[in-house]
């Protein structure tokens, strides 16, 4: 199978002959997204299409579509919506359809704030929103794999937030360590929120009982799951971190 290593589609192109084109929204190892509109209802959708030789027979692809349905009634998790398979030089190249997600990457949030860091507050109310959401996945028995502040999408933010996870992996091993790996991952976008480094030293104690210096073993002691991370949040005694 010869490789094709882009498509870069140019805005205005149909695809599947039922939806134009808008604008690229990214590209990354399994293939390209794309932000386009159905032609006969004018609906938003993003479109995800897989490299061809990193999609042998489907199996990425249905495995991504597969991971989507089952967690269709987490709401930290975009819908899934349908499949299409089309023809780019000679190659069938399959095609998710999804939700697409109004909002702004968190890294770009935090980019423009003063320090380019959060209040503890709210920087603990975005902890609070990805340990509830990341809990939903993992009660399906799920995980995402590759959580950082470039996929964790904000459509909304202020006392709480309201936020929407991309790009969910498969990494063919222990669902278990996957799922610890997500909360250590969680863990370090709460500490880089708050300006990582730079100011860990100055944290009140409450928030270093949850950042614990980032030592992995420290971390998963306490925190086994996103359920014992999220209870701890809910019961967090600001005054003295316990």
């Amino acid at each position: 199978m010869k490789k094709m290593e882009s498509f870069d589609f140019p805005v205005g192109r149909r695809l599947a002959g039922k939806y134009i084109i808008q604008e690229k929204l990214g590209s990354g190892w399994e293939g390209e997204v794309y932000q386009v509109q159905e032609i006969h209802t004018n609906i938003v959708r993003a479109a995800k299409l897989f490299y061809p030789h990193r999609n042998i027979k489907f199996k990425r692809s249905t495995r991504f579509a597969k991971k989507l349905d089952l967690l269709a009634d987490c709401s930290m998790v975009m819908n899934y919506h349908t499949q299409e398979i089309i023809k780019v030089k000679g190659q069938d190249i399959v095609c998710i359809i999804c939700e697409f997600i109004e909002g702004e990457m968190l890294s770009k949030i935090l980019d423009r704030q003063r320090g380019k860091r959060l209040p503890d507050f709210q920087a603990l109310h975005l902890l609070y929103a990805l340990a509830k959401g990341i809990e939903s996945i993992h009660l399906y028995g799920e995980y995402h794999g590759d959580l950082h502040t470039d996929n964790i999408i904000v459509r909304r933010y202020g006392l709480g937030f309201d936020i929407k996870v991309i790009d969910l992996h498969h990494w063919g091993d222990s669902k278990k360590d996957n799922r610890e790996e997500d909360i250590i991952k969680m863990i370090r976008v709460f500490y880089d929120a708050l300006g990582g480094e730079k100011f860990y030293k100055k944290q009140p104690a409450a928030v270093k009982s949850i950042i614990k210096g980032l030592k992995r073993s420290l971390i998963l002691k306490e925190f086994k799951t996103a359920s014992l991370l999220r209870w701890h949040i809910e019961n967090l005694d600001w005054e003295d971190g316990n």
